[in-house]
């Protein structure tokens, strides 16, 4: 796609001159002191541009067991323009900065579903009822910042670009009309370093992978404000619970700890490393009802973090109490247990949270993904069954149907709510 000028042929754009103003108006226009009579110099392709953008994270390829390599990250934008003018966001195209090929797009209803205000609140827990979706077309308020959620697919075997660079269009929604825009932003430099080849973090057996990446899951969309910064913190979490051989999850009463097959598994060491950090004593929750929200420094609830690479740790979160078999200091092998899996800090039903971080800590840090070196695929679930709506579904059984990518698979992340075994 060629770009447009942002120029009309007998001059600026309406935006162009509003932008322009505005910067009179505020009285950020530099001139010389008196030293010569040059004009002012910019940039070779410099343009006032209707929305800001920067990226949160450095995007990080993975191959997941559809077999393709993802990227996902996101895409904070801001509106420029004043709280009386709007514009219309129609297409965003992520380009390979080095030969601006378009390597992914959203557009019509993908966009809108894909993009946000970044204080609008998640979808309901309610499994069997989808999000709705997104208004068409996506418009964005002035002065107002919203989340582009950007999960690239790339074709089988195609490397992932070194450079990414993101191509916005719309238009600009002025009480004189629409005034067209596209601009060219954020290139951002993919990360060069692979992710984790892990072993499971639990025993062998089947089990459902929860609210893994790609999709509007809680995990991979939870935005959080932490000391005056967005991140996402669980983009590439996973939540683990045991499945028996006819589907269960539980059996009997749900609203008994014990009646889940995941309570008091035991939790072990995805990789050898050193304890950073042990959190224990915090009481199991009662299921199925959803807790309050516990304070920020329980969010987690007990758990074990292990410092397995520089500046990579690895979580396993919401144990039971009294259960943790590891001290900070701690050396650890890989298969080691750690404790058990319970129903801790925000939890509604007994799994294992488990993910790669940036930090040592929970908040605040970074998400990025990691593979397992070996599973089988034996189903997926269609249906968004998590955590807070496990236990309320009319029996434990989850509703497996076969999966696409059924079969073994090696150094790959599980999709969500795929069924595997270990």
């Amino acid at each position: 796609m060629a770009e447009r000028d942002p120029r009309n042929r007998t001059g600026r754009s309406p935006l162009l001159r509003g932008l322009v103003a505005a910067v009179f108006a505020a009285g950020m226009l530099v001139t010389s002191a008196g030293h010569g009579t040059a004009a002012a110099v910019t940039a070779p392709g410099a343009q006032f541009t209707p929305l800001t953008a920067a990226v949160m994270t450095r995007p990080a390829p993975f191959v997941a067991t559809d077999g393709r390599t993802h990227i996902s990250y996101e895409l904070l934008t801001t509106s420029a323009l004043s709280t009386s003018t709007s514009l219309r966001l129609d297409r965003v195209d992520v380009l390979d900065a080095r030969t601006h090929r378009v390597v992914g797009s959203l557009s019509g209803q993908a966009l809108a579903d894909a993009a946000n205000p970044v204080g609008d609140p998640l979808p309901s827990a309610d499994a069997y009822t989808p999000a709705p979706p997104g208004p068409t077309p996506t418009v964005i308020p002035g002065s107002q910042q919203w989340v582009i959620w950007i999960d690239l697919v790339l074709g089988r075997g195609r490397p992932a670009p070194e450079v990414l660079e993101h191509r916005l269009s719309g238009a600009v929604l002025a009480p004189s009309g629409p005034t067209a825009f596209e601009e060219t932003v954020q290139p951002t430099r993919t990360s060069g370093i692979p992710p984790l080849n892990l072993d499971p973090p639990v025993r062998p057996g089947t089990w459902y992978s929860s609210e893994s990446c790609c999709g509007n899951t809680h995990h991979r969309r939870g935005l959080a404000p932490i000391n005056g910064r967005f991140s996402v913190p669980q983009r590439f979490a996973i939540d683990w619970y045991r499945v028996g051989e006819q589907g269960q999850t539980w059996e009997g009463d749900p609203a008994r700890l014990t009646s889940y097959l995941s309570y008091r598994q035991p939790i072990v060491a995805s990789a050898g490393g050193r304890v950073v950090e042990v959190q224990d004593g915090i009481p199991d929750n009662t299921p199925p009802v959803t807790p309050p929200v516990p304070p920020i420094e329980d969010t987690v609830g007990n758990h074990v973090t292990v410092e397995v690479a520089p500046g990579r740790y690895l979580l396993y979160a919401h144990m039971k109490p009294g259960s943790l078999r590891v001290r900070e200091g701690d050396r650890v092998e890989t298969g080691q247990v750690l404790g058990l899996i319970g129903n801790s800090g925000n939890s509604t039903t007994p799994h294992l949270h488990f993910q790669v971080m940036t930090t040592a800590h929970f908040f605040p840090t970074d998400s990025p993904p990691f593979t397992f070196r070996q599973f089988r695929v034996v189903g997926q679930v269609e249906p968004r069954i998590w955590d807070d709506n496990l236990g309320l579904q009319p029996t434990g059984v989850l509703p497996v149907t076969p999966s696409p990518y059924d079969g073994r698979h090696r150094a790959q992340y599980p999709l969500d709510r795929e069924v595997l075994r270990f």
